[in-house]
């Protein structure tokens, strides 16, 4: 049956009904391939994350209303592939029954439609548009060689534009003084025959006859390169192939940007989080041993305030030892020596002493667990519970105002997922693209909570080097919703 559905041009999906927010349990190749998503990112969604922040179309609507009455529907929409390019799909959904008639799944079966609502835009367009359109070209033709001479001397990075066999036209003065060469040696010039075949670079050259012609624009495509006056760099290349008519047909835009010297800071940042996280632990460790020997020998007749005293420090101690532990888990990840200790767990379980755990430190909070699973994950166990736990201290964090935390786990298909729901301050469209970034944390999220922003960080490497996913979605005033799916398999699960 699978076979038969991956051999399918159109891409289907199945979700599970009986399951909360409907997610996703099966996809086929061809929905892979049409969205730009892997398999393992698409399992455990709902399909309204290809709407992207494209939310309010009347559709979702009729998808919404179709489901609530478990009837099938054909609706247009505009979804966006991972890139983010937009496309048009034309999905057909129907309910699947069991013998009592109660709808389990749904069927969704998708075709990329998006030419066809191209050629219909373009042909209502075609009658309003075409005169201005011929005034503007001739206008753009006019000025494009005065606008790209512009382009190149203003733009903060080396700049050079290239005809369709790589030959340098123009080269701004930054990319001259950045590589140490003149005008005269660089314009009208072959670019893999510039300053003796220094810039024949390998990599430079799939970037320009393999990658650039299937993948326009080619963003931040790193190169390093040893040439001979200079020394070795690191580059950022940016390509974008020109398709102008006439004169300045199929030119090529290449940006370089030396990136070389913010490497080298951001490595030496990263040696000193290593050492410094290193040369506190042996110090905190002697802080903590003598706090455990004060608290051995405490008399018995201490006073309040003493015992109170005692407590704080305890308290910030611990509080400490936790902030230098996260260093170390952030240092580990950078240099790659994060190990993962797999071995197979009951799953249930794990979550269950990970949710108990919080509600003996959190008395006064409601964690609520839903769902089971079943399962027996092969996984590194500890670290996992490391993941849980950080997005119930999250939930708790920032909903100081609510104490109600929802915890749902549910079996997706070959995977585990989990969801950590709060209902507190929620998050902007943009701290929802950089929350998983290292060291980030949101403006309001700065001014009322301490933190360094790591631990989201930490939680999204362990959960990649499992090969599962972790996602967020939230509203701002709207609290948020913390998922992660975990291949029941182990981290060699490619599905």
């Amino acid at each position: 049956m699978t076979m038969a559905l991956d051999a399918s041009i159109s891409g289907i999906i199945i979700t599970d009904n009986t399951q909360q927010d409907n997610p996703i349990i099966y996809c086929n190749k061809a929905f892979e391939k049409i969205t730009g998503y892997s398999r393992k990112e698409i399992i455990g969604h709902n399909c309204r994350f290809l709407q992207a922040q494209d939310r309010n179309q009347e559709e979702r609507a009729i998808l919404g209303k179709s489901i609530a009455e478990g009837v099938e529907c054909r609706v247009e929409i505009r979804n966006y592939k991972k890139n983010g390019d937009l496309f048009w799909n034309e999905l057909y959904m129907s309910p699947v029954k069991n013998a009592n008639g109660e709808v389990t799944h749904f069927i969704g079966v998708q075709n990329d439609v998006t030419s066809r609502k191209n050629a219909e835009h373009d042909l209502r367009q075609q009658k309003l548009v075409m005169e201005n359109r011929i005034k503007e070209r001739t206008k753009e033709l006019r000025e494009s060689e005065a606008f790209l001479s512009s382009i190149i001397e203003t733009v903060r990075e080396g700049l050079l534009v290239l005809d369709p066999n790589f030959n340098v036209l123009s080269a701004n003065n930054h990319f001259l003084r950045t590589f140490k060469v003149s005008k005269e040696e660089t314009v009208g010039r072959q670019l893999y025959d510039l300053g003796n075949h220094q810039w024949d670079i390998p990599k430079l050259r799939d970037l320009l006859v393999k990658i650039l012609p299937t993948n326009n624009p080619v963003v931040d495509f790193e190169v390093e390169h040893d040439f001979p006056h200079i020394g070795k760099k690191l580059m950022l290349l940016n390509a974008y192939r020109v398709e102008f008519e006439g004169q300045f047909k199929d030119q090529i835009l290449l940006a370089i940007e030396d990136i070389t010297e913010r490497r080298e800071v951001e490595i030496r940042k990263d040696d000193f989080l290593s050492i410094a996280s290193h040369e506190l632990r042996t110090p905190l460790t002697t802080i903590k041993g003598y706090v455990q020997l004060l608290e051995r020998a405490m008399p018995q007749d201490a006073s309040e305030k003493f015992l109170s005293t005692f407590g704080k420090v305890s308290v910030y101690v611990e509080r400490l030892n936790s902030l230098i532990s996260e260093l170390l888990d952030v240092s580990r990840i950078q240099s790659g020596n994060m190990e993962l200790h797999m071995a197979q767990f009951d799953f249930d379980n794990m979550i269950a002493e990970a949710v108990d755990g919080m509600r003996t430190t959190v008395p006064g909070h409601q964690i609520i667990l839903n769902g089971q699973t079943g399962a027996k994950v092969l996984a590194d166990e500890s670290h996992i519970a490391q993941v849980v736990s950080n997005l119930l201290s999250n939930a708790i964090k920032y909903a100081p105002d609510s104490e109600k935390i929802e915890v749902n786990i549910a079996n997706v298909s070959d995977y585990v997922k989990v969801s950590v729901k709060d209902f507190g301050l929620g998050m902007s469209a943009e701290d929802r693209k950089k929350v998983f970034e290292r060291f980030y944390r949101g403006v309001e999220i700065q001014k009322k909570f301490p933190g360094m922003g790591i631990g989201l960080y930490i939680c999204d490497q362990i959960i990649k080097r499992h090969n599962g996913t972790l996602w967020v979605e939230s509203e701002i005033g709207k609290g948020s919703i913390f998922s992660f799916t975990l291949p029941k398999a182990g981290k060699e699960t490619n599905g």
